[in-house]
């Protein structure tokens, strides 16, 4: 039986796409460089902040969310413990899920910090798990792209991805 679930946030639990791709743009345009598309800001998440701009500058020479909170109030009243592991900085990630689900709502949000080296490595999911007190096979990682697929395995922990999010179904199958 499961005890844990822990989600990756951005395309996961909320569809931050439009307010990544504004604000890598404002960047850009600070530093009066050609913005990027949708499509492009898509394609460079999923590895933190810093890779996303690195990647930005390079190129540049209800989103279901009524039904996600439906889930995740079914597996609060399962007593499955939820939490957030994310690739954004700490501080912008308790602000946008404490802002979107409210304070408390989740029982640990962790974002990239220096405390714990960036997805794909487990280490910080791993550390999240034990914080829970939950092995990694009472525990399951949702996620949204390839680099989430591969730190839930890392993790030995069962892993889900997201159809939703940045990554397409057949990305996220093959890894």
């Amino acid at each position: 039986m499961y005890k844990a679930c822990i989600f990756d946030l951005d395309g996961t639990l909320t569809n931050t796409l439009d307010s990544l791709t504004y604000s890598t743009n404002k960047t850009l345009e600070e530093m009066g460089l050609e913005t990027i598309t949708k499509d492009q800001c898509r394609s460079f998440v999923g590895d933190g902040a810093r890779c996303l701009m690195e990647r930005a500058l390079r190129a540049s020479g209800d989103t279901e969310l009524k039904r996600i909170v439906q889930m995740l109030d079914s597996l609060k009243k399962k007593g499955i413990k939820i939490a957030v592991f994310s690739n954004k900085p700490h501080l912008q990630a308790i602000d946008v899920v404490e802002s979107t689900f409210g304070k408390g709502y989740f029982d640990h949000i962790q974002g990239q910090s220096g405390e714990f080296p960036k997805k794909p490595d487990p280490e910080g999911l791993l550390w999240i798990l034990d914080k829970l007190g939950v092995s990694p096979e009472e525990g399951i990682y949702i996620g949204d792209s390839d680099v989430d697929m591969k730190t839930g395995k890392a993790a030995g922990m069962f892993t889900v991805g997201a159809e939703w999010g940045f990554r397409t179904k057949e990305l996220l199958v093959e890894t």
